[in-house]
C-alpha cells in the first residue's frame, strides 16, 4: 500500500494505532513500514512515546463533540507539529511534507496525523471521525465512504447490532401488555 501521507490512508492508520497501540518500538517500525512510510532513521523508544502522546491528542479530535471543538484541537495539532510545506523526492517520487526534513519517527508521525486530519475533516467533513456505535464496541473509524454515513467499524459489529435491535423488537412485540392490546 502506498501511503497518502495526508489522506484517508493516514487517518485510517491513526485510527488503528489508536485501537491497537504499540507496544515497542520495534512493532511501530514494522506497522509504519506495513503502511508503506519509509522510514529515514532508526525508530527509538522516544518515538513509541510521541507517537502514543500524539494518538492521546488525536482520540480527543475523534471524540470532540462539535466541529468547532474539532477545529480547534486539530488547530493546536497542527500548531505544534507542522512546519511549511516542501517538495521532496525521497521515496515514492516528488510529493509533499509539512514538516522538516530527518526528523524522528514520532515527530514524522506527529505531521502526518495532524495535516492528514484536518484534511480528512475539510474534504470530507467535520463529522468523519467516530467510536463505533455498536454496543459494547469504542473501536475508533475514519468514514471514507461514499455516503458519509459509517456508523460501525465493521460490518460485523453492523450486524450484530442489527440483530440486537431485530431482538429487541421482537421482545418488545410479544411482552404482555402489547398482547393484551391485540386482543381488544
Amino acid at each position: 500500500m502506498h501511503l497518502n501521507p495526508y489522506g484517508a490512508d493516514v487517518v485510517n492508520f491513526a485510527a488503528e494505532l489508536a485501537n491497537r497501540p504499540p507496544a515497542s518500538a520495534d512493532e511501530l517500525a514494522d506497522r509504519c513500514r506495513t503502511a508503506g512510510l519509509v522510514l529515514e532513521r532508526p525508530v527509538e523508544p522516544s518515538d513509541l512515546d510521541q507517537t502514543l502522546a500524539v494518538i492521546d491528542v488525536w482520540t480527543k479530535v475523534v471524540d470532540a463533540t462539535g466541529e468547532h471543538a474539532k477545529a480547534e484541537l486539530v488547530n493546536e495539532m497542527l500548531a505544534r507539529s507542522a512546519a511549511y510545506p516542501r517538495l521532496t523526492d525521497h521515496a515514492h517520487g516528488w510529493h509533499l511534507h509539512y514538516r522538516d526534513d530527518l526528523q524522528p519517527l514520532g515527530a514524522v508521525l506527529f505531521a502526518l496525523i495532524s495535516v492528514g486530519t484536518a484534511m480528512h475533516l475539510v474534504s470530507r467533513g467535520m463529522d468523519r471521525l467516530g467510536r463505533c456505535a455498536a454496543a459494547g464496541c469504542e473501536t475508533i473509524f475514519a468514514d471514507t465512504s461514499r455516503t458519509a454515513r459509517q456508523r460501525y467499524c465493521s460490518q460485523p459489529c453492523a450486524n450484530r447490532d442489527a440483530v440486537r435491535r431485530h431482538r429487541h423488537r421482537a421482545r418488545q412485540s410479544a411482552s404482555p401488555t402489547r398482547l393484551a392490546d391485540r386482543r381488544r
